[in-house]
């Protein structure tokens, strides 16, 4: 028996991912390890796709170094595919994201898209959210106040991520000790702290597709 790796397992996700993409497509792409095997298949189709907007700065120096053009999601407007990694997925298609500090971006483009594609590798999938810390966005100067009101409201443990700073500025909270079984109320309670520019929690917006990388990959609609 062929024992496949956890990153021929991200690679095939990611390519399977492609299978999505349509002729003149501007495609929001995310951030992370199993997104940069989909940026370099979508290099090897790039010239039917119209551009690309992307979540991170990371993910805009792999597409650019690719040749692909990234767009302003501004200019862009509605887009009709994203394909974004997650760090968790429940069998509801919500998911937990942020490990890669891009979580508000993320969920920016999440919200602009028709059609939100998400590539996983087999453990990542899991009965209930949580056991991966939750990540929070936070206002620097609201640290500790966001801490405080989380550990209140969740009876998890909140984590400054030190030395990490978001593309936009600002620190990250990770949540340890949760079991999320309403993460459709969680994202909506944490989102209502002062302080907190956004929660990786995508249960209001889930995923609409996952892929599960394998041989072959599992695509759950």
């Amino acid at each position: 028996m062929t024992i496949v790796s956890q990153n021929e397992h991200k690679r095939l996700a990611g390519e399977k991912a492609i299978d999505f993409v349509e002729d003149g497509m501007i495609v929001g792409v995310g951030t992370g390890s199993t997104v940069a095997y989909f940026i370099d298949a979508l290099a090897r189709v790039k010239d039917r796709i119209a551009g690309a907007v992307s979540s991170s700065e990371q993910s805009t120096q792999r597409l650019r170094a690719h040749g692909i053009e990234v767009m302003d999601l501004n200019a862009s407007g509605t887009l009709s595919l994203y394909v974004d990694g997650a760090d968790e997925c429940d069998p509801h298609k919500r998911l937990i994201k942020g490990g890669g500090a891009a979580l508000t971006r993320e969920k920016i483009i999440a919200e602009a898209s028709r059609k939100f594609v998400c590539i996983i590798d087999p453990v990542k999938q899991v009965p209930v959210l949580g056991k991966f810390p939750l990540p929070v966005e936070v206002i620097p100067m609201a640290r500790s106040l966001v801490a405080r009101e989380i550990l209140a409201l969740t009876g998890g443990q909140p984590v400054w991520r030190d030395g990490t700073v978001t593309d936009n500025g600002n620190v990250i909270l990770d949540i340890h000790n949760l079991s999320i079984t309403d993460p459709v109320a969680m994202e909506r309670e944490i989102n209502q702290i002062p302080g907190v520019v956004s929660v990786g929690l995508f249960a209001r917006r889930p995923a609409d597709i996952v892929i599960v990388g394998g041989e072959p990959p599992v695509v759950l609609r």
